[in-house]
């Protein structure tokens, strides 16, 4: 029993010994009694109820307390309009964002905020409540200096206890740090890419470097042929200038005939067309080098032709084995002929880089051997580069296609070749793989698609 019930319950007992000092009948002292009693229950039930309201107030406060301090902690703006859009309530996030209290806005059009190209679909606001939820949709409201945030706004409709619409309730979450993480992300990645096309560029120009002399061996046949066919047409250019010049000098028939047989005028008339021939195919031989050298090194992305896969395999092959100081036995399995339509230059580069890879693991082997081979199977066709080496260690062979992974010495090795050679694998829509062969050493073999689907 609580303090008040106890000083009422003693005031009872009061007023009943005063009314025995009275000389009332029994009857008389017997209704006073209970009316008494009724009076001081209803008393009692008053303060009973007092003390309910006063808790069910404290309680009240408390989650007006709650609410409000989870309304000032929430980073996304809140707004709460009537069903004509007025403002009844906002958040301390948008009394932040908008730089006005939450007095200058009660009563206002909840559209003032936004900016002027969110307008159109604020006005939907109002209509879209009655009969749908908005989720998501971009709007701009207006900060304090009236430049616009960008906010991801849900919009949905707000009943009363009878179940009635009396209003919606907008939440909005600003985007400018999410979108100024993705610009940052998305710069990071283009900067990443960047990067990358520098190391393709870097490991194609120190690769290059290590077939200068390959390549030169290849440019120094037909050029030496070309040479040597230019000096022979200048002979019989100067043979055939002094054949003509006695022609217009109109000399004797005979004479003629002297000179044509001195100058060996016949002969060189049969030889000129095969001398020309010659030049011109050691000409497209050096054009069709320099093209391939074109496209290993360049930076621009060429391209898909249709090219012989047999002659890039030996174009490859040649330039890495003509520059190396250890000679490989060289063993083909090639179709005489195989097509197909893609990147010549990314295909060449490949193949380069797994050859030189095979040739330097072979440098302390007796009878250093690469065994190249070739099969079409369906829509793709798969080159296999085996070599006679120790082969790959366990711990290397889930690394080998890492970036800057090498066994090579400091300084012998940038440990990209193989990294490079696997990103353009699958560039071209194929794939690079590796393991140890059967017979010891290890096999790369790089899968193609007959005809690249760029």
């Amino acid at each position: 029993m609580n303090r008040e019930a106890k000083h009422h319950e003693g005031g009872l007992i009061d007023r009943i010994g005063a009314l025995d000092k009275l000389d009332l009948d029994s009857t008389t002292e017997s209704a006073w009694i209970e009316v008494i009693q009724k009076m001081d229950s209803v008393y009692a039930d008053l303060v009973h109820y007092q003390v309910e309201l006063e808790e069910k107030n404290v309680a009240l406060e408390d989650a007006h307390k709650f609410i409000s301090s989870v309304q000032s902690a929430m980073t996304d703006v809140l707004i709460v309009c009537d069903v004509n859009g007025h403002i009844e309530e906002v958040n301390k996030a948008l009394e932040v964002l908008t730089g006005k209290s939450q007095k200058e806005l009660i009563g206002k059009a909840f559209g003032i905020l936004f900016g002027e190209d969110s307008q159109p679909l604020v006005a939907q606001f109002p209509e879209k409540i009655r009969s749908d939820t908005i989720i998501d949709c971009e709007v701009n409201l207006l900060d304090g200096e009236g430049e616009p945030a960008p906010l991801a706004m849900n919009c949905s409709s707000r009943f009363d206890h009878d179940g009635r619409l009396v209003g919606m309730v907008l939440i909005g979450r600003p985007v400018g740090e999410l979108r100024r993480a993705y610009d940052e992300l998305n710069k990071a990645h283009q900067e990443l890419k960047q990067t990358q096309q520098q190391l393709v560029q870097s490991e194609k120009m120190a690769s290059l470097g290590r077939l200068v002399a390959g390549v030169a061996h290849e440019l120094n046949n037909p050029i030496s042929f070309v040479f040597g066919n230019m000096h022979a047409l200048k002979r019989y250019g100067d043979r055939i200038t002094r054949y003509i010049q006695a022609v217009d000098e109109g000399r004797e028939s005979t004479e003629l005939q002297g000179l044509r047989k001195e100058l060996k005028i016949d002969a060189v008339l049969q030889d000129i067309g095969s001398l020309i021939d010659g030049t011109m195919e050691g000409a497209e031989r050096v054009s069709d080098i320099v093209q391939d050298l074109r496209r290993y090194s360049g930076a621009q992305k060429e391209e898909a032709i249709r090219i012989s896969l047999p002659d890039v395999i030996h174009t490859a092959a040649h330039w890495v084995t003509k520059a190396a100081r250890i000679k490989p036995g060289m063993h083909y399995d090639l179709p005489e002929e195989l097509e197909i339509v893609s990147r010549k230059g990314q295909v060449h580069q490949i193949l380069v880089n797994l050859i030189q890879n095979a040739v330097d693991v072979l440098d302390a082997v007796d009878q250093p051997v690469i065994e190249i081979g070739c099969v079409r199977d369906g829509d793709s066709v798969s080159i296999q580069v085996h070599d006679n080496g120790p082969g790959i260690s366990e711990e290397a062979i889930t690394q080998v296609f890492d970036p800057f992974f090498t066994n090579k010495p400091v300084g012998e090795g940038t440990g990209l070749g193989l990294y490079i050679s696997y990103g353009l694998a699958a560039d071209l829509g194929g794939e690079l793989t590796a393991e140890n062969h059967p017979d010891g050493g290890a096999i790369f073999t790089l899968k193609l698609p007959v005809v690249n689907g760029d």
